[in-house]
């Protein structure tokens, strides 16, 4: 069963049918949003990966027409010494949604949980004192009426290889190369350790992790956004349009470490 979950291939998709399905599940994602103006939903997506794993196009695909006036996307960069002595979770409070609103976190809390224990930006105490914290946080958060939904898009090595020598020679791309990038292949085993972890114990029902396979970005997007549309509630009974595709999005389970389905 291992080796079946694992080597489930992924159908290709040629332009033109990206593009007509891409176009109408954004009709959905508007459709979608004027429900949650009309009702002052707060939907929070949490998008989360490996360096190259198309976080940036996967949001930029999501918000491309969705109103400005109620759509934020917020990228966490470094934190100031200020920040440093805050409650971790304090300069992320700001930024989360107000009624009718959609904000999409392009990384978020889970730096802490990822890159921060694997590049020592952060003691194994502070690690294991956020991944106690997180679940109760997020239930707060989901009891207050915030709608969360948390994706981790997970790619090959062999992928993420080839991706990070791709932005190195584009041009228009360089402002995404950081140090961190460079260690991403270094210590690929110790983030795989680090995201097993995360998935494993800030899984929960309030924010459940839903687990994408991108080495294809196109079939990546298409089914993160079917997901999208399943999850936030819309008054109907159930949701209209194809269901995401179980090749490649699922919901998280132990399992999908166990049989390989995620990258090892």
């Amino acid at each position: 069963m291992a080796r079946k979950l694992h080597h489930e291939p992924i159908p290709k998709i040629a332009k033109k049918d990206y593009a007509r399905e891409l176009k109408h599940l954004q009709i959905g994602l508007v459709a979608l949003h004027r429900y949650v103006i009309s009702r002052k939903l707060k939907v929070l997506v949490i998008v989360e990966g490996r360096d190259g794993a198309g976080k940036d196009g996967t949001i930029k695909r999501i918000t491309e027409h969705l109103s400005p006036r109620e759509t934020r996307v917020y990228a966490p960069g470094k934190p100031s010494e200020r920040e440093e002595t805050e409650w971790y979770f304090q300069r992320y409070v700001p930024h989360l949604p107000a009624g009718q609103e959609v904000v999409l976190f392009n990384r978020s809390w889970y730096n802490r949980a990822g890159v921060e224990p694997v590049m020592k930006f952060c003691t194994p105490e502070e690690h294991e004192a956020f991944l106690k914290a997180v679940p109760h946080f997020e239930k707060l958060l989901a009891r207050s009426g915030t709608h969360i939904l948390k994706y981790y898009l997970d790619i090959s090595r062999k992928e993420q290889a080839r991706r990070l020598k791709a932005r190195r020679k584009d041009p228009l791309k360089q402002w995404k190369l950081s140090p961190v990038d460079q260690a991403a292949q270094a210590h690929w085993s110790d983030y795989s350790r680090a995201r097993n972890s995360m998935l494993e114990r800030t899984h929960h029902e309030d924010a459940p992790w839903i687990v994408v396979r991108a080495d294809n970005k196109q079939q990546a997007r298409l089914n993160i956004i079917r997901d999208i549309l399943s999850r936030v509630p819309t008054g109907r009974k159930a949701p209209t349009g194809p269901r995401p595709d179980p090749r490649v999005v699922r919901e998280f389970r132990e399992s999908l470490i166990a049989a390989a389905w995620v990258a090892r």
